[in-house]
């Protein structure tokens, strides 16, 4: 339950030396919402990252830093999307969200939700004990949001891995940004804004391999590197693009001279 790094996919291959080896490991994914955002673009992006596919992927948003005046508002915001979202089994029409993977899983979410509570955080919207109608022994959890998560807590710094929302507020993005930075995962991070200073200053200064602006999920397209940063990432070539080509590729450089 620490916030020991968890490596998800590993690749390696045989070389004339050796091996070598990717491997991709936790992550957090912090959201930053500034205050002149479009707050229902935000929410309606913010709610896919953090509860699509249960929040069970690499790039799932599971923290929001509210900057100045927009905490409340998106508070608000995010807290009926989620408390509207529909649970149930993926294959049936309409249902937005489906379970997570299996018993022990949904466990530790729901422990972890314990434990960001005991640690400050007040509980917005509680998706835990869960029953659908006809699917009484899945594994559900709905949408879950924690609002004012301690930022060196357990909570903070744990991949959840589940539907759940954490939410920070910092006073300007010059502390947001820092957050980020002092976090031990760089995967990925998004900032919402009208201001294209502010996203210039974010792309710049946000130690993280997979930056979105206006995206709740920067998911690069396989001609761009997979490009996670610190405790997200070990290795030397990243996947997809052309590091994925170059992490395969056994390389010979020949020099010659024919004299005469």
């Amino acid at each position: 339950m620490g916030s020991t790094p968890v490596a998800k996919y590993v690749y390696s291959r045989a070389t004339a030396n050796g091996k070598r080896a990717q491997c991709q490991g936790g992550a957090k994914n912090p959201l930053i919402v500034l205050p002149d955002a479009d707050l229902e673009e935000v929410a309606r992006s913010a709610a896919e990252s953090a509860f699509g596919c249960a929040g069970q992927r690499c790039l799932a948003a599971s923290l929001a830093i509210t900057v100045g005046e927009v905490k409340s508002a998106f508070t608000q915001a995010m807290a009926e999307v989620a408390a509207s979202r529909k649970v149930g089994y993926g294959l049936n029409e309409g249902i937005e969200m489906g379970p997570v993977i299996r018993a022990e899983s949904k466990a530790r979410i729901e422990q972890l939700i314990q434990v960001g509570m005991e640690e400050g955080a007040k509980l917005v919207v509680d998706g835990r004990g869960a029953r659908i109608t006809r699917y009484e022994q899945g594994y559900f959890i709905k949408p879950t949001i924690l609002e004012d998560v301690n930022p060196g807590g357990q909570i903070a710094q744990t991949e959840i891995f589940g539907p759940v929302l954490g939410m920070i507020h910092v006073k300007d993005i010059d502390e947001a940004i820092a957050l980020v930075n002092h976090h031990h995962y760089g995967n990925m991070a998004c900032l919402f804004t009208r201001s294209a200073a502010a996203a210039r200053k974010f792309r710049y200064e946000a130690q993280v391999g997979n930056v979105g602006i206006n995206v709740g999920v920067a998911a690069p397209m396989a001609f761009f590197p997979f490009c996670g940063w610190k405790e997200s990432f070990f290795g030397d070539l990243h996947g997809q693009g052309r590091d994925a080509v170059e992490f395969y590729t056994e390389k010979k450089v020949v020099v010659e001279r024919w004299p005469g």
